[in-house]
């Protein structure tokens, strides 16, 4: 690869000893040189740039913006555009130097390697987060693999600075702004897997704290059949997503699958004879076919305003990243009423508890009635690793607990390489559809409780934990799993 002209100066060089070039001029380099730095240093530069020089003296903030500016257009080039290593982070530790300073040398190849490692392990293991988490001492590096966070390394404390203005720079982010959260993204790829990483900074005790989110641009293209669902609600997603016009929420915690079940969604329905249109916070896959906006506060383009725009823009199908407030609600519900399809998230814990949080931020309940279509309720459980797990040992217990039947297939983790000694590898999705049929419609306009409404649409089963139920006597899951994401009526953890 080419070095470009102006990061000649190598990234580690530049930010250790206060020299990068900032430019040319009339056959001389200008080179930028930090506030306090070493003159001495001059004839190493000297002697890498190849040509005369004239320095440009900046302060230690003109400085550091210019590096982010000038290494940041280089993004990945010098670490992850390319593939990511076949090896994974312990072999990226073994090669870290035992200096206190990585970046001495005369290339950050060490902070590279390191970075290229973790990702790549993320990557592997099916992470969908990585935190760096600064402490006293050390730099605690976790992953969380299916739901659950795991740390994979303790790095010296020192380690910590250089990591994470290598990951700004690579993220374009201000590596001057140690005071402020900051956000970002880069792309890179795992073979053909191609990854998308949101990056989070965020000022902590000791440090800036690190989250990257991975985002695997396959979960894009993901179909309704794809996510487990049980034969009665996916024929009952498929009809919702038939209707002309109404919403659908899905509702559930953060990190229960929303997002790839709305994208699976708009999926079914992409056949390009529809204008289907997005608005999110942030953009999360690209998804050919649909136009997406991004929410952008700072300017004003909220939800609201982003929706208000894109009904002007003759869509058949709206998706709205999520609804949380008033203002969103209303847009959500005159879009329903104009003859469009509307699909939607909230944040709560039950189908039935859509109607109650609409309710609390001022929705009327007659137009609630005549515009929800339907609500599903999610989580995701691990799945039992298909190579260590075992017949549970006290499946007559569980059936007890769960009211099953059929014992034979009941399981237990047990803990094998091909899981990383957890038991688990993969999830899968329980979930419970309300639809919203004549009889819901009325209860909604009497203003009942959401009991009674989960009553009268769960009389014949269909909820959160008979899912999951399901999941256990098949031995897809455990009961400890679907009782970590949802309530087992009657199950104590102790009693399992």
């Amino acid at each position: 690869m080419t070095e470009k002209p102006d990061t000649l100066l190598k990234y580690g060089f530049a930010k250790d000893f206060g020299f990068a070039v900032a430019g040319y001029e009339e056959g001389a380099a200008l080179v930028a040189m930090r506030a306090g730095a070493d003159i001495a240093y001059l004839r190493e530069v000297r002697r890498v740039i190849g040509q005369p020089i004239r320095l440009v003296h900046k302060s230690q903030q003109e400085f550091d913006a210019h590096l982010s500016t000038v290494y940041a257009a280089d993004g990945f080039d010098a670490s992850l555009h390319d593939n990511l290593p076949v090896e994974g982070l312990d072999s990226a530790l073994e090669g870290l130097p035992q200096t206190a300073d990585l970046l001495a040398n005369d290339d950050d190849a060490p902070v590279i390697r390191l970075i290229n490692g973790l990702m790549a392990e993320a990557v592997k293991t099916r992470a969908s987060d990585v935190h760096l988490e600064p402490f006293e001492h050390t730099l605690s590096v976790r992953l969380r693999i299916d739901g659950v966070l795991a740390e994979v390394a303790s790095l010296p404390a020192r380690l910590a600075p250089f990591i994470v203005s290598r990951i700004k720079v690579m993220s374009r982010l201000d590596i001057a702004e140690k005071r402020l959260p900051q956000d970002g993204r880069l792309s890179l790829t795992l073979g053909e897997k191609a990854i998308d990483v949101r990056v989070s900074t965020l000022p902590s005790r000791h440090g800036e704290r690190v989250v990257l989110r991975l985002l695997d641009t396959a979960q894009a293209h993901l179909t309704l059949p794809d996510l487990g669902m049980p034969d009665a609600v996916y024929r009952g997603m498929k009809n919702l997503l038939a209707e002309p016009n109404g919403i659908l929420l899905v509702t559930g915690p953060t990190g229960s699958g929303k997002t790839t079940t709305l994208y699976a969604s708009l999926s079914l329905l992409n056949d390009q004879t529809r204008n289907i249109m997005t608005v999110e916070d942030p953009v999360e896959y690209a998804v050919p076919g649909v136009s997406q906006t991004q929410v952008n506060s700072k300017v004003g383009m909220t939800f609201a305003s982003g929706l208000r725009a894109i009904l002007r823009q003759d869509p058949d199908v709206v998706m709205v990243g999520e609804i949380r407030d008033m203002e969103t609600a209303e847009m959500a519900i005159q879009a329903s009423l104009t003859g469009h399809l509307v699909l939607s998230t909230v944040h709560t814990n039950s189908a039935a508890a859509a109607v109650t949080r609409l309710k609390d931020m001022g929705v009327e309940p007659f137009l609630m009635s005549s515009t929800v279509k339907g609500v599903l309720a999610q989580r995701l459980v691990r799945k039992l690793c298909p190579v260590c797990k075992q017949p549970h040992s006290n499946a007559a217990h569980v059936a007890t607990l769960l009211s099953i039947t059929d014992t034979k297939r009941l399981a237990e983790p047990v803990g094998c390489p091909a899981c990383n000694g957890t038991g688990y590898k993969g999830r899968i999705g329980i979930y419970e559809l309300l639809h919203v049929d004549d009889t819901v419609r009325h209860l909604i306009q009497e203003n009942v409780s959401e009991q009674a409404i989960e009553k009268h649409a769960f009389q014949n089963g269909g909820t959160l934990s008979q899912s999951g139920a399901q999941l256990v006597e098949e031995g897809i899951t455990t009961v400890e799993e679907v009782m970590r994401v949802s309530r087992v009526s009657g199950a104590t953890h102790a009693g399992v």
